[in-house]
């Protein structure tokens, strides 16, 4: 599905990806491993299109999505690509339910649209109780699985998720490594997750090693 050819990215005098090629295939789970600093998280960022290479392409179905204008790739990003991350970014003054509505009424749904769809994956992630609760009132785990329905609520070809278990407790991590593997076997969903976790990296079907920014 996706195809990351031959990119490049410094900040700086530091170069973080050294000429880096990958190819993302679809319904499957990805885990990209590897010790603090190897670039990990800048080559998810770059295949979820929020930076962009020095030098390079990301290809989305043959198409080069770094060909397309500031505007024209956010509509895309937001259409296509879910994200999580390790400290799920839900907003706090909003209501789960409210959190969850909020990619697919940036995208044009109508309210009503979008609330069922939101009431219809937190039901499927077992947060049904939990709709008019802030994340301050969640628990961890409820607030990643909160974060895994926003990302899904446009119907994203693929999830990028960023050690979504890594501010976790033992019990909360395994609850998402099984709620992301469930969401692979039921939806067909392609996720490719950043992680220190060798528990989580286990759960894949591709495990990618990255050192001093290039793939092992």
């Amino acid at each position: 599905m996706i195809e990351i050819c031959n990119v490049t990215k410094s900040y700086g005098p530091l170069t973080v990806l050294h000429d880096v090629s990958l190819v993302i295939p679809e319904g499957k789970i990805m885990a990209i491993v590897g010790p603090s600093g190897a670039g990990k998280t800048t080559l998810l960022q770059i295949a979820g299109t929020l930076d962009r290479p020095d030098s390079g392409e990301v290809r989305f179905d043959g198409r080069d999505l770094f060909s397309l204008k500031d505007r024209k790739l956010s509509e895309f990003r937001n259409r296509n690509i879910g994200f999580v991350f390790q400290f799920h970014q839900l907003l706090p003054e909003f209501s789960a339910l409210e959190n969850v509505a909020m990619p697919a009424l940036i995208a044009g749904k109508s309210r009503s649209a979008a609330f069922d769809e939101a009431r219809a994956l937190l039901d499927r992630l077992g947060l049904s109780h939990r709709l008019s609760h802030k994340p301050a009132e969640l628990s961890g785990g409820e607030k990643q699985r909160t974060a895994i329905a926003r990302a899904l609520i446009n119907s994203p070809r693929i999830v990028f998720a960023d050690e979504p278990t890594g501010s976790l407790d033992s019990a909360n991590r395994k609850e998402i490594q099984q709620t992301i593997t469930r969401l692979r076997e039921e939806l067909g969903q392609t996720f490719v997750v950043v992680t220190h976790d060798r528990h989580m990296a286990d759960t894949a079907d591709t495990v990618v090693e990255m050192a001093d920014g290039k793939i092992v």
